[in-house]
């Protein structure tokens, strides 16, 4: 063997390593490619073929909302960019800490992992409709009563997932609670505060 065979040239054909990485993110989704544009990477100007936007219509707390997204856009992004529902806090974004949580059918999620695409003929649920009108929930004002907030960012999903969690858990245990509420995360640390809610099954005292 030579030794040319046995070391192939990085470039073949005129196309390198490099251009393949510029633009091997784009070769997928052929369906739903609507055009070429032009961006710049790595100083070269490198020609895109995408994924557009395609329609979405989303059941929003007993509401159809619909909007132009492309299929890349989460939930999370959705609902607070299109639809101006802002309850669900972006913190982490990785699917971590649990502020941007809602209830999917019924279930806990984390809104920052769903793609608006998928949740389409879900029933979603955020904390903007657990309020009683312009009251707040007795799991609201538990939250109040038992100081279970601090900066706030972490509030809402834990409200939705306490809420949840109480209606499968009435009458907890600290080891339900432990495990029944693990997915959220408080930076401020409030936590015996949410242990004292969740222990009084979302009550004020």
């Amino acid at each position: 063997m030579k030794d040319d065979d046995a070391h192939p040239r990085e470039t073949t054909l005129g196309f390198s390593r490099r251009d393949f990485i510029k633009i091997s993110a784009v070769t997928a989704a052929v369906p739903l490619v609507l055009g070429t544009k032009v961006v710049e990477a790595a100083g070269e100007e490198v020609t895109i073929h995408g994924p557009g936007k395609v329609p979405v219509t989303l059941n929003v707390n007993g509401k159809k909302l619909s909007a132009e997204l492309e299929p890349r856009v989460t939930l999370l992004d959705a609902m607070r960019e299109q639809f101006d529902l802002t309850g669900a806090k972006r913190v982490c974004d990785r699917g971590a800490c649990g502020a941007c949580t809602v209830l999917l059918d019924g279930k806990p999620v984390y809104a920052c992992s769903v793609l608006a695409i998928d949740a389409q003929g879900a029933k979603i649920t955020t904390i903007e409709a657990l309020a009683e009108g312009d009251a707040l929930s007795p799991v609201m004002q538990a939250f109040v009563a038992h100081d279970a907030q601090q900066c706030g960012f972490c509030t809402p999903g834990f409200v939705v997932a306490t809420t949840h969690f109480l209606q499968q858990h009435p009458k907890p245990s600290a080891e339900d609670i432990r495990h029944g509420l693990s997915g959220n995360y408080c930076r401020c640390g409030t936590y015996d505060g949410i242990r004292a809610v969740a222990l009084a099954g979302g009550k004020q005292s």
